[in-house]
């Protein structure tokens, strides 16, 4: 490609004057520049004075969700441009060339902030994406990235070895052998953007640590390494309103060399909506469902042991509304809302359930197995939230599941003994958790994945594939201070006030009939002369029929005879 004509300078000119923000932007190498680009009139980018010793150039540009189409002509053509809001286009160079350009077109009819940067490689660096057979570019150096509710799953095309300048590309899938592309190695990275922020300014800012292979080393999460056999298709949990930008370097563990791919990020919702959109995020029922639970919480946290018909009824729903949300997700084609309205009333109902058994039979142990089960179930969750969690042995749904039951069972078990103890500590770590999802209706944290995690995996089967890191950043460390002092309040506060009492309150179905026994027989009870419910009953009934029913009058109403 030769040096710009007559035109070109005229719009450099022009550029360089100030006449506009559009025209011709010249670029350097390895430097992020930020552009406002312009529905009517495309940018043209232009990169000169390339060194000999490069090879090929990655150019990509990033906006936050609008759409800029980067292309290698004035006209896109389907194989020489591309549409999205993290685009990228590789120039293999010919021998002597020394100067590459690009067009920038926004597809917003409002000006958009933009950053693009050029980055240059040699002949030994592996050049991604040249081994495309999927999308529609001859070199697609691009990670594509796909979101819903439950998981982001990005997906890429292969590499292939890198040549010299005016050399012919090594053939793709001729050979498998360690001289050709069945060699190479992708590592995918993840960075997390600072939480509660949806500024665009951040994200350009932090593009820059996703762009280049060190700064990708250095500052992104290694999540997996694929060979060239594997698929080239990774999922993550999807964190609404949380950025998060992937990348992917290639390795050629031969020749000690990597190339980067054009990154790729999201926030897992939606800017443009009406509603629900990245700065309206939560249902308003959301909120509303957990800040009630997060009242019962507080309120088990600190009197759960002394109120015990209470505490059963919470966690009677939490139960029985945890496996009914559940199947109706997963069986039923419901809305959000129905779901979760069904899911109320049948955690009540459950509720009621619990606190009746105990009232009815008061077996205290069978009551704290189902209690300790809560328990059992948080743990197994905290556990399965740690690094352990992401063991590529918890991928098989069937290891996954079991162990999550034994440790969910291993709990109430092994503490069934001490009753109190596990009563207690239920209450005061069940119920101050409540309070970090109330929390999250309104300030994003990573804790809330806790729970919601294994939730995703029990309605969406195809999240057992997904990774589920999640962002600890300044919010995240206050929360978990405020959990941890409002956990260790709630069961300090009930051991102490529980010390010197029984370890349960006798039976109520026994003190019911014992009390009714003892009205019978003692005639000196005041108790003794009320009638039985079921006389006292009617005569309020009859009492409510005499009120609606009319006086009628006295005395004689025919006229006297004369």
């Amino acid at each position: 490609m030769g040096p710009p004509g007559a035109l070109g300078c005229l719009y450099l000119v022009l550029w360089v004057g100030g006449w506009g923000v559009t025209g011709l932007q010249e670029v350097s190498i390895g430097k992020f520049t930020e552009l406002r680009l312009n529905h009517s009139t495309p940018t043209e980018i232009l990169l000169q004075n390339i060194p000999a010793n490069v090879s090929y150039v990655l150019f990509h540009v990033h906006t936050r969700y609008q759409n800029v189409t980067v292309s290698l002509s004035k006209i896109p053509f389907a194989n020489d441009s591309l549409t999205g809001n993290d685009a990228g286009l590789l120039n293999v160079l010919r021998a002597e060339q020394t100067v590459c350009t690009w067009y920038l077109e926004s597809v917003d009819l409002n000006q958009v902030l933009a950053i693009a940067v050029t980055v240059p490689y040699g002949d030994r660096d592996p050049i991604p994406g040249a081994c495309n057979l999927e999308f529609t570019l001859d070199i697609d150096p691009n990670v594509y990235l796909q979101y819903n509710l439950y998981e982001t799953v990005i997906t890429f095309a292969p590499a292939n070895l890198g040549y010299a300048r005016g050399s012919l590309a090594p053939p793709c899938d001729v050979m498998m052998d360690e001289q050709s592309r069945w060699r190479l190695q992708y590592d995918v990275y993840q960075y997390f953007l600072p939480e509660n922020n949806l500024n665009d300014t951040i994200l350009l800012a932090h593009l820059d640590r996703m762009s280049m292979v060190q700064q990708i080393i250095s500052n992104g999460i290694k999540t997996v390494t694929l060979t060239s056999s594997d698929l080239t298709k990774v999922s993550f949990s999807s964190m609404p309103g949380q950025g998060v930008i992937y990348n992917v370097v290639v390795r050629d563990p031969l020749l000690n060399t990597s190339a980067a791919y054009v990154p790729a990020h999201t926030y897992a919702c939606n800017f443009t909506d009406t509603m629900d959109n990245c700065y309206t995020l939560g249902k308003a029922s959301t909120k509303v469902f957990f800040l009630f639970c997060s009242f019962f919480g507080l309120f088990i946290c600190f009197f759960g042991h002394r109120f015990l018909k209470t505490e059963f009824f919470f966690m009677g729903f939490i139960i029985v509304g945890f496996l009914v949300f559940v199947f109706l997700t997963r069986v039923t084609a419901l809305g959000y809302d129905a779901r979760l309205a069904l899911t109320a009333a049948c955690g009540i109902a459950g509720g009621l359930l619990f606190v009746g058994f105990w009232w009815r039979f008061g077996c205290p142990f069978l009551c704290m197995l189902l209690v300790g089960l809560v328990l059992g179930f948080f743990t197994s969750a905290v556990l399965f939230f740690t690094p352990i969690g992401g063991y590529a042995t918890f991928r098989s749904d069937t290891i996954f599941w079991l162990t999550f039951a034994c440790i969910s069972l291993v709990v109430p078990v092994s503490l069934v003994a001490c009753a109190r103890i596990l009563n207690i500590l239920t209450c005061g770590i069940v119920g101050s958790y409540t309070m970090v999802l109330a929390v999250d209706g309104f300030v994003f944290t990573s804790l809330a994945y806790i729970t919601l995690n294994i939730l995703k995996r029990a309605v969406n089967q195809a999240f057992s594939n997904a990774f589920t890191n999640v962002p600890f950043q300044t919010n995240d460390f206050i929360i978990i201070a405020f959990w941890i002092l409002l956990a260790i309040g709630g069961i300090s506060t009930q051991l102490y006030r529980e010390r010197d009492k029984a370890p349960f309150p006798p039976t109520p179905y026994l003190l019911w009939t014992r009390d009714r026994e003892r009205r019978k027989t003692n005639v000196l009870d005041p108790s003794y002369h009320i009638p039985p419910i079921k006389d006292r009953m009617m005569i309020r009934l009859a009492q409510l029929r005499d009120f609606f029913r009319t006086e009628q009058p006295t005395g004689e109403r025919t006229p006297l005879l004369l």
